[in-house]
């Protein structure tokens, strides 16, 4: 009876303190509110002085504070931590001078959301007002003009944020997931694939490439590995409860990213030998990194010999090169290439 008697006096006193009107102005809080002025409004290029500080706490936050006061709770700010600036003009001028994140960083991320095409408008909108909220209010002007989300190819998709979460949870949890994967029909409808049925994959690593997130694991009903595009998973996946499939022993996120070329996968994969001509160094570069091996041959071609997944991304990008790259081997892979193009040619005669 006793112990109810108290909850029930500890819960009175708790509504009565937050019916209180007042509360925002408690002095107690002074520290916390001088921080957040220092975070919103500081930072190397505009820091304040002690007369400014007392202005805004009254102004902003309703607190008085004496200009003795300020030079002590900065220097309890630096006793708990925070690294706070100070700069000598005619009189001491206080800012933040360590963030979470520079004013380049949050430019480049900022950069990120607002380019990719899995995150959708408004998500992006949302991610990149709380990334701007980690600069300063004066920083924030050198990252309003950022490309803009509405003019771009983006997903209309909101499970994006759902099926990535059951995703990591599946990987933390060592577990398998079940979903649907689609394709489109000339109506834009989507279309599952398997038949209609579920894959069941053991989830190994989630890979942004390019403007996309893809899911690399091991395949159940392939029998081998295999990558999906995140946004192609219809709904977010059933996590089961059977033990994913143990990773293959030589198993290596970098060495399969580059064998799968840009992450179109689902094609077998083949150790294929090219040449190209010297210019087109830095397109190999650019899909197979700077230390992929490489053999020049005289002073203007060199060769490759990498094992690639086969298929019509593949092909497309040695066509892109216009005719300074050449598929050496294997036969197949050439016979392959050599009827694609007879089937484009035969279209466009059409």
């Amino acid at each position: 009876m006793k112990d109810n008697q108290q909850k029930t006096t500890s819960k009175r006193s708790l509504a009565n303190i937050a019916k209180r009107t007042d509360l925002d102005r408690d002095v107690r809080l002074r520290m916390w509110y001088l921080y957040d002025m220092l975070y919103k409004k500081t930072d190397e290029e505009h820091a304040l002085t002690t007369p400014q500080i007392v202005r805004l706490m009254q102004e902003d936050y309703g607190i008085y504070v004496h200009r003795t006061t300020v030079p002590y709770d900065i220097a309890l700010l630096e006793a708990a931590g925070v690294k706070i600036g100070r700069v000598r003009r005619q009189a001491w001028h206080f800012y933040l001078a360590e963030r979470r994140f520079s004013v380049p960083e949050l430019r480049l991320l900022i950069d990120a959301v607002a380019s990719s095409k899995f995150i959708t408008e408004d998500k992006s909108l949302t991610l990149i007002g709380k990334l701007m909220g980690m600069a300063s209010e004066p920083s924030t002007k050198q990252l309003t003009h950022r490309p803009t989300v509405t003019d771009r190819a983006k997903s209309s998709r909101e499970a994006g944020y759902d099926i990535v979460e059951a995703i990591d949870t599946a990987m933390t949890q060592g577990v398998k997931i079940s979903f649907y994967y689609f394709d489109y029909d000339n109506q834009k409808q989507h279309i599952l694939k398997n038949d209609g049925k579920p894959y069941t994959v053991s989830p190994y690593d989630l890979i942004w490439d390019g403007d996309f997130y893809y899911l690399v694991g091991y395949c159940d009903e392939r029998e081998a590995m295999r990558t999906f595009r995140v946004d192609r998973i219809e709904d977010v996946p059933e996590i089961t409860e059977e033990a994913l499939t143990a990773r293959p022993d030589d198993y290596s996120i970098s060495r399969y990213t580059k064998e799968s070329l840009r992450m179109f996968s689902g094609s077998d994969l083949k150790t294929v030998t090219m040449r190209f001509d010297a210019v087109a160094m830095k397109w190999v570069i650019d899909r197979f990194g700077p230390y992929v091996d490489t053999k020049p041959i005289g002073d203007d071609a060199f060769e490759l010999t990498a094992d690639i997944c086969v298929g019509p991304t593949f092909y497309s990008w040695v066509f892109g090169m216009n005719g300074a790259a050449v598929i050496e081997g294997p036969e197949e892979v050439k016979a392959e290439y050599r009827a694609m193009i007879e089937k484009a040619l035969a279209g466009a005669a059409d």
